[in-house]
């Protein structure tokens, strides 16, 4: 009974191995490609810096979720892991948009421009995952 259930346990270490590289490859691009250091303001006690990484980390994890969850192998997997961080790159960059000034606010501790980032890159993460659904 036991050894029934372990039966899957290769594939799982597979698809959890590659769902952690893929997040440690999102935060290393995406902490690169926006002009705040967030891991230095994390360490200094910046909440908004926090909430703002979290989210947006919160949204590459749902498209990630669903690419795992429906993939036909892990090749398949990575290419959506890799178009759901394209997403939310996007996201940084039309959110910029109404409040030019993002990152300076956001190293400020400024926590309004903070979540208005996270929450729209969750957003955008929850409706790529949704529409990797196929």
């Amino acid at each position: 009974m036991i050894l029934q259930s372990l039966a899957g346990l290769p594939a799982f270490l597979v698809y959890f191995c590659t769902g952690l590289i893929a997040i440690v490859a999102y935060l290393f691009a995406y902490t690169r490609i926006t002009p705040h250091n967030e891991f230095q303001l994390i360490r200094d006690n910046d909440p908004a810096a926090a909430i703002a990484l979290g989210l947006s980390l919160l949204g590459f994890v749902a498209p990630l979720f669903s690419a795992i969850a429906h993939s036909a192998n892990v090749l398949d997997c990575l290419v959506w892991a890799a178009i759901a961080l394209i997403v939310q790159v996007a996201v940084f960059y039309i959110v910029k948009i109404p409040v030019p000034d993002l990152s300076g606010r956001i190293a400020a501790g400024e926590l309004a421009p903070a979540i208005w980032l996270g929450l729209s890159s969750l957003a955008a993460g929850l409706l790529n995952a949704a529409c990797m659904i196929y």
